[in-house]
């Protein structure tokens, strides 16, 4: 069992790092410039992640599967790092920087990995889906907010509500949001999809991963990276580590079992989601944190999921 979940652990992150590494390739031997890298994050930002939150949210039943104590789970375990993230970006960040770091400490590749790595387990993903309506909302309007109110685009000189009302701007037509919500309605409101409006759907979100990885290999810079080991070093252990350690055996005493607690381990312990460069990007931020702690986290999860997955199956929680 541990080298079967260690194969499919290696299996589900090597080749996201290696796009990531194709991406930085392409762009040293000058097949993609640093202007083509940028419409290429604004086109999967803008269009191909709302394709693919669409795609995973809108097919799933959640009215025959809804656990509302599993979704406010989720939903507070998800206030409570992004409290314990905030407070290291106070400790070790400083200016600009503290918005990619709160963002690359709590955010999970919940919508890319969940529902493949729960799938994968059980056959299916129903709670994988449920994580997702518990979280990614709130990782998308925490991540606008934080990005949009540390952005070095923003004016000094604005006054307060005027903040306030671009940063609401910002999470009402953030497309990933509108992308959660679309898809959430579209499931409860049972409305058929076409075949032509799934096979279409289906091509963009299958574009989204892969693209943000190779964009992000495209934008990374060593030497920009060289002083930024330490605190990344920090965020990949609180989003493999620290998370797992404080809420896997809260989850467990509430009875969390099976498919249920695979979900929440996601949740916790899987790597920074390559959507948080996207976004970070977006918001006129650098990027060079949130790319670096999305290679290192994506690299040491392979390990330390495999090492919760053999905890929770020794101990016969899964």
């Amino acid at each position: 069992m541990f080298l079967n979940n260690l194969i499919f652990s290696l299996n589900a992150t090597v080749p996201v790092f290696l796009m990531m590494v194709f991406g930085w390739f392409v762009h040293r031997i000058k097949l993609l410039d640093d202007n083509a890298t940028s419409q290429v994050n604004r086109f999967v930002f803008r269009a191909l992640l709302p394709a693919l939150l669409f795609m995973d949210l809108s097919t799933a039943d959640f009215r025959a599967v809804w656990d509302g104590k599993f979704v406010l789970f989720c939903m507070c375990v998800t206030v409570l790092s992004v409290g314990i993230a905030v407070i290291y970006s106070m400790i070790c960040g400083k200016g600009h920087e503290r918005g990619e770091i709160i963002q690359a400490s709590y955010r999970s590749s919940a919508a890319i990995l969940g529902i493949a790595f729960v799938n994968n387990i059980y056959g299916h993903s129903t709670m994988a889906a449920l994580m997702i309506v518990g979280t990614v909302p709130l990782y998308n309007i925490i991540a606008v907010t934080t990005l949009a109110v540390t952005s070095p685009d923003t004016d000094k000189a604005k006054d307060r509500a005027s903040l306030v009302k671009s940063t609401v701007k910002s999470i009402v037509t953030n497309p990933i949001i509108l992308g959660i919500v679309v898809g959430i309605g579209w499931s409860l409101l049972k409305i058929p999809q076409p075949v032509i409006l799934s096979k279409s759907v289906t091509y963009l979100g299958n574009m989204a991963t892969p693209l943000s990885l190779i964009s992000l290999g495209a934008s990374f810079r060593f030497n920009d990276a060289k002083g930024k080991f330490r605190v990344t070093l920090g965020i990949a252990c609180i989003k493999l580590v620290l998370f797992c350690s404080i809420f896997l055996p809260i989850a467990i005493k509430l009875g969390f079992r099976g498919e249920k607690l695979i979900a929440i381990l996601v949740m916790l312990g899987s790597a920074t989601t390559s959507s948080c460069f996207v976004m970070a990007k977006n918001f006129g931020h650098k990027g060079i944190i949130t790319a670096f702690a999305v290679m290192l986290t994506t690299l040491c999860s392979a390990f330390t999921l495999t090492g919760w997955l053999f905890i929770l199956k020794t101990l016969n929680y899964i």
